[in-house]
C-alpha cells in the first residue's frame, strides 16, 4: 500500500523543477537580455496607434456580468465532463453512475438553465440599451 507521501511525492518533484526552470528562465533572461530603452518602447501599445484618453475609464456593469455569466457556465462545463466520463459502466469494473448520477446532473443543468432564462428575462444579456 502506498502513502499519499509516495504517491503524491513526483507531483511534487515535477512543480518543483516547473518553477525552478521558471524562475532560472526569468532570471537568464534579465540578466543576459539587451537593454535598450526608448521613448518608443515606453509608450502603451494599443492595435498599432496611439493612445487616446486615459487607461482608468469606467466600464460599465454589464461586462461584469457576462463575465460572471461566463465564469458560471464554464465551472458547468468542468463539472459536466466528469459526469460524462463517469456516466455509464467502463467494463472494468466500474458500475458507473446510473440513475442517480443522471438525475442529479439533470437537476444541476435545469437549475443553470433556469438561472439563464432568469437573466435573459431581466434583459442583463440585452446590450441595445
Amino acid at each position: 500500500m502506498l502513502t499519499p507521501l509516495q504517491i503524491y511525492f513526483p507531483i511534487g518533484v515535477v512543480l518543483l523543477v516547473a518553477v525552478v526552470l521558471a524562475f532560472t528562465m526569468l532570471g537568464l533572461a534579465n540578466v543576459l537580455g539587451p537593454r535598450r530603452p526608448s521613448l518608443v518602447k515606453q509608450t502603451p501599445f494599443e492595435c498599432g496607434s496611439e493612445p487616446v484618453g486615459s487607461a482608468r475609464e469606467r466600464f460599465g456593469v454589464k461586462f461584469y456580468v457576462v463575465a460572471l455569466l461566463f465564469i458560471v457556465f464554464d465551472i458547468e462545463a468542468i463539472f459536466l465532463y466528469p459526469w460524462a466520463v463517469l456516466l455509464l459502466p467502463d467494463g472494468q469494473g466500474y458500475p458507473g453512475l446510473g440513475w442517480p448520477g443522471f438525475v442529479s446532473m439533470g437537476i444541476f443543468v435545469f437549475t443553470l438553465v433556469a438561472g439563464l432564462v432568469y437573466v435573459w428575462k431581466k434583459g442583463v444579456l440585452d446590450w441595445a440599451d
